[in-house]
């Protein structure tokens, strides 16, 4: 959207559901005077219609008389809309042909294609949300797992608007404790007391939701785990275990797996993008070959290899080269997994998970240490509000570092005007976080992930 010449009256229409065949489809409207320029296009009457009732009817164009579509629509009256605006949502067939017409007639009528998350926007500047509940909208539809949706859902309802406007209350109580002893000198009124338990109190929350911001990222973004080893030590048996369906195949003949496989799956609500990979081994075969060069690559971009060894022969000389060296990315979690431990007979190497990818058994234990690891560096979230926005972090950080200076501005001893201006950088950046304090370009760049019918 450009800001300098948007109007947020124009009136705007976008298909709100994937632009795929499907049962039903919903055009979603927005504006000044939608509910008259769309009366003229359907049977029924929506000028007297209720707000939020829903009203059986044909959509027709006017000018040639052809029918449309049987629809369904809604008429919201401001401000008890999404937007805050008056809107109109039409519920059609899911028929592209018939829903590209819809379109056609209204943008024909008066109404423009809404820009990617212009519904969102206009939701915001009309007052309908603050900026952390915009975020979470998007990450609602983004979201992987019920985990990460149940956690933008709790931001949705203002969880974390709550906490950022009650530090913004205590910095407020602040910064009238400072405009009172800059208004009055020192001999005219006795200086009251400096507010170090509110001090301590507000570094303290703020950390907290610094430090929730690696949790809320795992949740939202997930964690890559790949599966690693050589040919037949059963990383396709443990992916499918994994997967809990038969997707990946398996087989006792070395190299089936000449390409990796991928899929999302949720551990303990943890969206996880899981990857079988290509046997490792010494191979003339120039597909293989390709296949073991990228196995490589996605063990390099991996944040969690799980090194799966074959139970039932044990460790070739190789392998154990390789228990002796450290994941060669900086930071990289890795996993040893004996595998077929119901029929092996050899000692497994210290530190190895045993595990029967056939029979299940140990794979619990497995969970259990991927979730301790995932959560190893994430501190403890003692707070249900949950960032997962680096925009959001971002500004915390500021905000927690302005109240440290506030801090060691009263232990040595600085003038009230230096602790109100860092207080005011304080009070900038948690303005910042809900919007009340914001920037074009910064609005620019976050409604534009959204969706279109967004």
């Amino acid at each position: 959207m450009n800001h300098e010449t948007y109007d947020p009256d124009d009136r705007i229409a976008a298909l709100a559901t994937p632009w795929a065949e499907s049962a039903l489809a919903v055009i979603r409207t927005s504006g000044q005077g939608c509910i008259d320029a769309i009366s003229p296009l359907f049977s029924a009457d929506l000028i007297h219609q209720k707000s939020r009732e829903m009203l059986y009817g044909i959509l027709s164009d006017p000018h040639t008389g052809e029918a449309l579509d049987e629809i369904m629509a809604v008429v919201f009256r401001a401000p008890g809309s999404y937007t805050g605006q008056e809107s109109v949502e039409l519920y059609c067939h899911g028929s592209l042909p018939g829903i590209q017409k819809i379109l056609s007639l209204l943008f024909r009528s008066g109404f423009r294609q809404a820009s990617p998350g212009e519904f969102t926007f206009r939701a915001f500047i009309n007052g309908k949300m603050d900026l952390t509940r915009a975020e979470a909208v998007q990450e609602i539809i983004s979201s992987k797992t019920g985990k990460a949706q149940s956690m933008a859902l709790n931001r949705l309802s203002g969880s974390l608007e709550k906490r950022i406007d009650h530090f913004k209350q205590m910095a407020a109580g602040m910064a009238a404790l400072f405009a009172i002893q800059l208004d009055y000198p020192d001999d005219e009124v006795d200086a009251p007391p400096m507010p170090m338990n509110e001090i301590r109190d507000m570094k303290r929350g703020l950390k907290e939701l610094i430090d929730s911001y690696t949790v809320g990222k795992i949740y939202q973004e997930g964690v890559i785990i790949a599966l690693a080893g050589r040919t037949n030590a059963g990383k396709s048996s443990l992916f499918n275990l994994f997967l809990k369906e038969d997707r990946s195949i398996v087989s006792d003949v070395h190299g089936t797996t000449r390409d990796y496989l991928e899929s999302w799956i949720s551990l303990g609500g943890i969206p996880i993008r899981l990857y079988d990979t290509a046997g490792l081994r010494q191979s003339e075969d120039p597909v293989e070959e390709e296949g073991i060069r990228r196995t490589r690559e996605v063990m390099e971009n991996a944040h969690i290899l799980i090194y799966v060894l074959d139970g039932s022969i044990g460790l070739s000389s190789e392998e154990e080269d390789i228990l002796r060296t450290e994941p060669s990315e900086g930071g990289k979690e890795r996993i040893l997994v004996w595998n077929k431990a119901d029929i092996s007979t050899v000692t497994p190497p210290e530190g190895a998970i045993s595990i029967s990818a056939v029979t299940g058994e140990g794979f619990t234990e497995l969970e259990e240490v991927l979730r301790s690891r995932i959560f190893r560096d994430a501190a403890h979230v003692g707070s249900e509000a949950v960032v997962d926005s680096l925009r959001q972090k971002e500004l915390l950080e500021r905000a927690y570092s302005g109240v440290v200076k506030v801090e060691e501005a009263i232990h040595n001893g600085l003038p009230v005007d230096i602790l109100a201006m860092d207080l005011h950088d304080v009070l900038q950046a948690l303005g910042e976080i809900t919007g009340e304090v914001s920037s074009s370009d910064i609005l620019e760049r976050m409604f534009s992930n959204f969706c279109v019918g967004k």
